[in-house]
């Protein structure tokens, strides 16, 4: 039987030198001929040179200090951001006492109806599952809090971001100024929105719910404009015909055409609105949030995953609420009257649940699973912490992370010259990019050392190259494996889902338990919240790839590997570049909440800036993260023309 062999034909030196990547390789090197001796003599030390610091703590805290000194008399405050806050405590109270008023059932019989009318029986079924599994663990209050404030949160972060997405979507020039502007707010951590808001609003309801507007708001403006940019040109073409004027225009057909990428855009606010409500709860937002960081502060695993499982559970259930809504094609349309009757059902049941004096969870019917799990975690710190024979245990693992992965990256990389780093970021940007991408990478991570904060944004990197490398490892690894088999997809999927629906902040309970707090905990936490994302967008990928691709290899006689090796994953290289930017994106996200279990780095600078109210410090830190995350999203983001055509 004849096997398959993949004909590659030897380069000529001519033919090289024709290839796009060999040219700026040259060219690259060309330059590093001239520049390298010079600035090693200039500058021969590998840290970043003093004289080209801005030092910025003195004008942020005079910053911090007058909005300290004027935030109870200045008209700003009291006749602006004062009202903003009232209308928003007035707001999430209002939601908050209309839950407690439908108490537990009311509250349970309108979730389970609104996901039966979008999604069936069986969503509906889950739904209420969902709600009483909150009640049951003793969180019905704490789960009330977080569900206002997401309400509130949610409803002022689709306003916004249908705002910037219409004048996005509908205006060139308006796009390309908004660009810079959402990349910076997705890119910049949660912890850094914190503290500026802290200092104009104060610890409390105000300050967590307009954190989570900034934080929440690009999904929507994103896929807003993206949606209005993708409508239909022959059916708007149509419209014009008819005489429809420009606002009939976008509420009649621009809107109704981008109806899934509003109610996508949707999905992500909720789930990132969630997320931040949570890490909102170091600023007092209360709910699940505070109960999850107080239980962390003082390592209780137990009743961190009272209260983090409501939240994984709130989440799964938005998710696939929404997501079902943004399925469903529109062809099979909701009566009112149908809405009616099930309006009348959840008022029929919350009137039942007051007249029985039922409004409130039953104290006796709570169950507390903090203290059995806080045994199993005795146990497993016990007999897995360290001590077990052969493989160690897995402080030993976090252990030897940290001194043969964790050290040698960081020592290496605070070793290069700091013009070297910036020679070998401009290499890989200009190599999977334009210079344009190599430009704005170098200027990224040249104003990290502007700032200040060199060594610790290393750090920073260091961390994340080595969680992006294990996240690789294994993404790519599992959504091979996921591709090749339905079986095997099936069984995992759930698991991804709930991994991908938790908040960033609960990743950190049980790593804290096994691994104890240092930068390997913060490395771990990482890589299980990116990974979702890799193996999906990997299995995805490679299931895509054209089917005559395969039966032209299979008719070859090619192997189930050569078959891999030389067709799938060649032709799935762009879903494969994807997964590597998103795991970098995501990988970031929580190396920087490491901070709080001893990550160190830029994540220490603004947990402490937060927690010591220092603008200067936390900004500066925050202000650098940004920096590192355009530059690594600028090196492993192909542009559009590199990824078509190839080297």
């Amino acid at each position: 039987m004849a096997t398959f062999t993949a004909s590659v034909p030897r380069a000529l030196p001519t033919d090289l030198l024709k290839r796009r990547s060999v040219q700026k390789l040259l060219l690259i090197a060309l330059a590093a001929a001239i520049l390298v001796p010079l600035a090693n003599a200039r500058w021969a030390s590998g840290s970043w040179p003093d004289a080209l610091t801005v030092d910025l703590t003195k004008p942020l805290t005079d910053v911090s200090d007058w909005i300290i000194d004027n935030r109870d008399s200045h008209p700003l405050f009291l006749y602006f951001f004062g009202y903003v806050s009232n209308a928003v405590v007035i707001c999430v109270r209002a939601v908050y006492l209309v839950l407690l008023a439908a108490g537990w059932a009311g509250v349970t019989a309108f979730g389970a109806l609104v996901a039966w009318r979008v999604a069936g029986v069986r969503l509906a079924l889950g739904t209420g599952a969902a709600f009483l599994a909150c009640g049951l663990l003793g969180m019905w209050v704490p789960t009330m809090q977080t569900l206002a404030l997401m309400v509130v949160a949610v409803l002022a972060s689709v306003a916004v971001g249908l705002l910037l997405g219409l004048a996005g979507g509908l205006s060139e020039r308006l796009d390309r100024a908004l660009r810079p502007v959402l990349d910076t707010m997705q890119v910049l951590p949660a912890f850094a929105y914190l503290l500026p808001v802290v200092l104009v609003f104060g610890i409390g309801v105000p300050a967590a719910v307009l954190a989570t507007v900034v934080y929440a708001a690009p999904p929507m403006a994103r896929l807003t404009a993206l949606g209005l940019r993708g409508a239909d040109k022959e059916v708007l073409e149509a419209v014009d015909s008819l005489g429809a004027s420009a606002r009939q225009r976008l509420l009649t057909a621009r809107i109704p055409l981008a109806r899934r990428e509003l109610l996508l855009g949707l999905n992500q606010t909720i789930m990132m609105a969630l997320s931040m409500a949570v890490i909102a709860s170091v600023i007092g937002a209360g709910g699940l949030g505070d109960r999850v960081y107080q239980a962390l502060a003082s390592v209780d695993v137990g009743a961190a995953l009272a209260a983090g499982i409501p939240i994984v559970l709130l989440a799964v259930v938005l998710d696939r609420v929404t997501g079902a809504a943004g399925d469903s094609t529109g062809e099979e349309e909701i009566g009112s009257r149908r809405w009616l009757y099930a309006g009348g059902t959840v008022v029929v049941v919350a009137l039942a649940a007051r007249l029985a004096g039922r409004l409130d969870w039953p104290e006796s019917w709570t169950l507390n699973i903090a203290t059995p799990v806080n045994r199993a975690v005795d146990w497993m710190t016990a007999h897995l912490y360290s001590g077990v024979p052969v493989v160690g245990g897995t402080a030993d693992w976090a252990g030897h992370f940290t001194t043969w992965v964790l050290d040698p990256v960081r020592d290496g990389l605070q070793w290069l010259p700091w013009w070297s780093v910036l020679l070998l970021v401009a290499t890989l940007a200009w190599l999977i990019g334009t210079w344009r991408t190599a430009l704005t990478a170098v200027l990224a991570m040249a104003a990290i050392g502007v700032l200040g904060v060199w060594k610790p944004s290393l750090d920073t990197l260091s961390q994340v190259l080595a969680a992006v490398a294990v996240t690789l490892v294994l993404g790519f690894a599992t959504g091979i494996a996921a591709a090749r088999s339905d079986r095997f997809e099936r069984l995992l999927r759930p698991v991804l889902d709930v991994f991908q629906t938790m908040p960033q902040f609960v990743y950190l309970i049980p790593v804290v338990a096994l691994f104890g707090v240092g930068r390997a905990p913060a490395v771990a936490a990482a890589v299980v919240y990116a990974l979702p994302a890799v193996v999906r967008i990997t299995t995805q990928g490679l299931r895509q790839v054209d089917p005559a691709a395969l039966e032209s290899s299979n008719s070859l006689g090619a192997t189930s590997w050569q078959q891999l090796r030389q067709v799938q994953l060649p032709l799935a290289r762009p879903a494969l570049l994807l997964a590597v930017n998103q795991g970098v994106v995501l990988v970031l996200a929580v190396v920087i909440i490491g901070g709080l279990v001893g990550g160190g780095a830029l994540g220490y600078d603004v947990v402490f800036g937060l927690a010591q109210g220092d603008l200067a410090t936390g900004l500066v830190a925050g202000g650098a993260i940004v920096c590192l995350g355009l530059m690594l999203d600028r090196v492993t983001q192909p542009t559009r023309r590199r990824t078509n055509k190839g080297a």
